[in-house]
Protein backbone atom coordinates (compact mmCIF):
# COMPACT_ATOMS: atom_id res chain seq x y z
CA UNK A 1 0.00 0.00 0.00
CA UNK A 2 0.86 3.80 -0.92
CA UNK A 3 2.16 5.93 2.05
CA UNK A 4 1.00 9.67 1.30
CA UNK A 5 3.20 12.29 3.13
CA UNK A 6 1.12 14.98 5.14
CA UNK A 7 2.66 18.62 5.61
CA UNK A 8 1.93 19.67 8.95
CA UNK A 9 2.82 23.29 9.72
CA UNK A 10 3.02 24.29 13.23
CA UNK A 11 1.19 27.50 13.25
CA UNK A 12 2.04 28.56 16.99
CA UNK A 13 5.21 27.00 18.49
CA UNK A 14 3.41 25.77 21.73
CA UNK A 15 1.46 23.56 19.03
CA UNK A 16 1.31 19.64 19.80
CA UNK A 17 2.09 17.60 16.68
CA UNK A 18 -0.44 14.93 15.71
CA UNK A 19 0.42 11.55 16.53
CA UNK A 20 -0.53 8.28 16.55
CA UNK A 21 -0.50 6.24 19.85
CA UNK A 22 0.24 2.52 17.92
CA UNK A 23 1.57 2.49 14.37
CA UNK A 24 -1.82 0.42 12.83
CA UNK A 25 -3.91 3.40 14.69
CA UNK A 26 -6.73 4.47 11.92
CA UNK A 27 -6.33 7.48 13.75
CA UNK A 28 -4.20 10.36 14.45
CA UNK A 29 -4.63 12.64 17.73
CA UNK A 30 -5.38 15.87 17.61
CA UNK A 31 -4.32 18.10 20.69
CA UNK A 32 -5.87 21.31 21.97
CA UNK A 33 -3.62 24.77 21.32
CA UNK A 34 -5.83 26.95 23.82
CA UNK A 35 -7.44 26.40 27.52
CA UNK A 36 -11.15 27.19 26.30
CA UNK A 37 -14.06 25.89 29.35
CA UNK A 38 -17.29 24.90 27.28
CA UNK A 39 -20.10 25.23 29.82
CA UNK A 40 -23.06 22.79 29.57
CA UNK A 41 -25.12 22.21 26.78
CA UNK A 42 -22.87 24.70 24.35
CA UNK A 43 -20.30 24.13 21.99
CA UNK A 44 -16.89 25.95 21.33
CA UNK A 45 -13.83 25.79 18.27
CA UNK A 46 -11.09 24.15 20.14
CA UNK A 47 -7.92 25.76 17.77
CA UNK A 48 -4.87 23.31 17.34
CA UNK A 49 -2.32 25.57 16.36
CA UNK A 50 -1.59 23.31 13.12
CA UNK A 51 -2.15 23.56 9.29
CA UNK A 52 -1.97 20.84 6.79
CA UNK A 53 -0.98 19.78 3.64
CA UNK A 54 -3.48 17.28 2.26
CA UNK A 55 -2.23 15.46 -0.84
CA UNK A 56 -4.76 16.17 -3.73
CA UNK A 57 -8.02 13.40 -3.63
CA UNK A 58 -7.80 13.05 -0.12
CA UNK A 59 -10.05 14.60 3.18
CA UNK A 60 -8.76 14.58 6.76
CA UNK A 61 -12.16 13.63 8.69
CA UNK A 62 -12.16 14.78 12.19
CA UNK A 63 -14.08 12.01 14.37
CA UNK A 64 -14.65 12.20 18.57
CA UNK A 65 -12.31 10.96 20.84
CA UNK A 66 -14.47 7.88 22.51
CA UNK A 67 -13.27 8.39 26.26
CA UNK A 68 -13.97 11.83 26.21
CA UNK A 69 -18.01 10.65 24.38
CA UNK A 70 -17.73 8.06 27.17
CA UNK A 71 -16.79 9.57 30.54
CA UNK A 72 -17.43 13.65 29.78
CA UNK A 73 -20.30 14.13 27.15
CA UNK A 74 -18.06 15.97 25.04
CA UNK A 75 -18.14 14.94 21.27
CA UNK A 76 -17.59 16.84 17.93
CA UNK A 77 -20.64 18.80 17.02
CA UNK A 78 -20.16 18.33 13.17
CA UNK A 79 -18.97 14.33 12.95
CA UNK A 80 -17.30 13.85 11.27
CA UNK A 81 -15.77 17.36 10.04
CA UNK A 82 -14.28 17.29 6.87
CA UNK A 83 -10.85 19.25 6.21
CA UNK A 84 -10.94 19.29 2.12
CA UNK A 85 -7.31 18.77 0.39
CA UNK A 86 -7.47 22.56 -0.95
CA UNK A 87 -7.64 23.94 2.56
CA UNK A 88 -4.50 25.56 4.23
CA UNK A 89 -5.60 27.43 7.65
CA UNK A 90 -5.31 25.98 10.95
CA UNK A 91 -7.58 23.14 12.16
CA UNK A 92 -10.10 23.63 14.53
CA UNK A 93 -11.96 21.40 16.41
CA UNK A 94 -15.78 22.16 17.20
CA UNK A 95 -16.62 20.47 20.58
CA UNK A 96 -19.87 20.52 22.27
CA UNK A 97 -20.63 19.39 25.80
CA UNK A 98 -23.52 17.25 26.15
CA UNK A 99 -23.00 16.65 30.00
CA UNK A 100 -24.54 18.65 32.86
CA UNK A 101 -21.67 20.74 34.04
CA UNK A 102 -18.60 22.76 32.16
CA UNK A 103 -15.81 20.48 30.90
CA UNK A 104 -12.40 22.55 30.62
CA UNK A 105 -10.27 21.63 27.48
CA UNK A 106 -6.80 22.37 29.02
CA UNK A 107 -4.44 22.69 26.64
CA UNK A 108 -2.14 19.95 24.97
CA UNK A 109 -5.32 18.06 25.88
CA UNK A 110 -6.28 14.92 23.13
CA UNK A 111 -9.62 16.41 21.58
CA UNK A 112 -10.37 14.52 18.74
CA UNK A 113 -8.93 11.68 16.01
CA UNK A 114 -7.97 13.08 12.60
CA UNK A 115 -8.39 9.74 9.87
CA UNK A 116 -7.38 10.65 6.49
CA UNK A 117 -9.35 9.21 3.72
CA UNK A 118 -9.38 8.82 -0.20
CA UNK A 119 -12.15 10.78 -2.29
CA UNK A 120 -13.13 9.34 -5.06
CA UNK A 121 -13.33 11.14 -8.34
CA UNK A 122 -17.08 11.36 -9.51
CA UNK A 123 -19.54 13.86 -11.49
CA UNK A 124 -23.28 14.16 -11.00
CA UNK A 125 -25.79 13.34 -13.61
CA UNK A 126 -29.19 14.35 -13.66
CA UNK A 127 -31.44 11.42 -14.40
CA UNK A 128 -35.39 10.62 -15.34
CA UNK A 129 -34.81 7.45 -13.28
CA UNK A 130 -33.12 5.36 -11.39
CA UNK A 131 -32.77 1.50 -11.16
CA UNK A 132 -34.72 -0.18 -9.35
CA UNK A 133 -32.99 -2.34 -5.84
CA UNK A 134 -34.67 -4.82 -2.91
CA UNK A 135 -34.04 -1.55 -0.57
CA UNK A 136 -35.83 0.83 -2.91
CA UNK A 137 -36.87 4.29 -0.93
CA UNK A 138 -36.84 2.80 2.27
CA UNK A 139 -34.67 4.21 4.97
CA UNK A 140 -34.57 5.20 8.39
CA UNK A 141 -35.36 2.13 9.97
CA UNK A 142 -37.08 0.40 7.07
CA UNK A 143 -34.51 -2.95 7.41
CA UNK A 144 -35.69 -3.44 11.20
CA UNK A 145 -39.34 -3.29 10.87
CA UNK A 146 -40.12 -5.62 14.37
Amino acid sequence: MENYTIRVLRLRADATMPRKAHEDDAGYDLYACAETLIPAGESRLIPTGIALGLPPMTEAQIRPRSGLALNHQITVLNTPGTIDSGYRGEIGVILINHGQRGFLVEKGMKIAQMVVAPVLPTQLLEAESLDTTERGSGGFGSTDRS
